[in-house]
């Protein structure tokens, strides 16, 4: 079974409130969503999102981070139809959206340890 296929599946056991995840990795991006996902943003849109935004993202809260605040351990963004948490890997990051209804910090400990141990 392919890693990231294996990682993937691994968060969105973790929760029905997991609508999609994304892994860019070693420069390969994978991402899969739920099919019951309601509101859903054009996957065009997201691949660019995890390409260039994201990443972006993660820089800068991680050079903020690492001034004078002990580093960075994720980025959540609330947009107006889910919750995403996108979080810095040793050779990417990792991108999960939640429902709106969920709270994505109660599994930010257990995505980090999929993706670490993967």
């Amino acid at each position: 079974m392919n890693s990231h296929h294996d990682v993937t599946n691994r968060i969105f056991a973790l929760s029905p409130s997991v609508r999609y995840v994304a892994l860019y990795r070693g420069g390969e991006l994978t991402s899969h969503q739920r099919a019951v996902a309601g509101a859903a943003s054009a996957s065009e849109s997201d691949r660019y999102e995890e390409l260039f935004v994201n990443p972006t993202l993660l820089t800068l809260a991680r050079q903020r981070g690492n001034l004078d605040c002990g580093g960075s351990r994720f980025v959540l963004v609330g947009y107006g139809n889910f919750h995403q948490l996108i979080m810095n890997l040793s050779d990417g990051h990792v991108s999960v959206c939640f429902e709106l209804a969920s709270n994505p910090l109660e599994h930010a400990d257990a995505i980090r340890s999929i993706c670490e141990n993967a």
